[in-house]
């Protein structure tokens, strides 16, 4: 039993995300975020052989997707630890950051967490001082039908391929590259313009001085 998918975001906007295997689960995912209620809090939904822990604060939402059998402790375990690190790295950026422009630097510690976490109880020492914690992390968290939150002819079929995990890497990277490349796309063209803006108001001050003032008096 495995945490399979992690994905924060500000509201409707991810920042960062990783997948341990292949499936759908931006797709699953964005529909979540969006039906979440606004305020903090944290909960489960539940659906099919599939568990949704999310714990929203200050806008921003931590998500993550297990399957059934793991323990629902480990998983708000987990996102406590991804969280706090996330604050600590990205305390004011992750405020007015863009969509996906946190992915290169954090997907990879989404991913070492995971592996963290997904390893066996016995090669997870950690763990058994982490029981307690698991209990008072989860006693007054709710699990509900994932029903309760979508509307009446959305789908919400997780498809999930565990056999491929270097595919899920590519499709992670893959989606950050086109991200980023979108992004440097808008950079330059902002750019761009500003130049062309500055040259053309440079050569009309240009010709307002040859000319006799602003209204180009000498020349018209």
């Amino acid at each position: 039993m495995q945490i399979l998918y992690c994905v924060i975001s500000r509201g409707n906007t991810v920042l960062t995300k990783y997948a341990s295997c292949v499936g759908n689960f931006s797709e699953i995912s964005d529909l979540v975020i969006s039906k979440i209620p606004a305020g903090d809090g944290k909960m489960t939904y539940r659906h099919a052989n599939y568990l949704y822990h999310y714990i929203q604060e200050n806008s921003l939402i931590y998500l993550c997707i297990t399957e059934e059998g793991f323990g629902q402790g480990d998983a708000f375990s987990f996102l406590d630890k991804v969280q706090t690190k996330f604050k600590k790295r990205f305390a004011l950026r992750a405020v007015t950051a863009t969509a996906y422009s946190l992915n290169t630097e954090f997907s990879l510690v989404i991913r070492e967490e995971m592996d963290r976490f997904n390893k066996p109880a016995s090669q997870e020492h950690e763990k058994i001082t982490m029981i307690q914690e698991e209990v008072n992390q989860v006693k007054d968290i709710m699990v509900r039908n994932i029903d309760e939150l979508v509307e009446r002819g959305e789908k919400l079929d997780l498809l999930v391929d565990k056999t491929d995990n270097l595919s899920a890497t590519a499709v992670t990277f893959k989606t950050t590259s086109r991200a980023v490349h979108n992004q440097m796309w808008w950079k330059s063209v902002r750019w761009s313009i500003a130049v062309g803006v500055a040259v053309l108001i440079f050569v009309y001050i240009i010709v307002s001085l040859s000319c006799g003032g602003m209204a180009w008096p000498k020349c018209v």
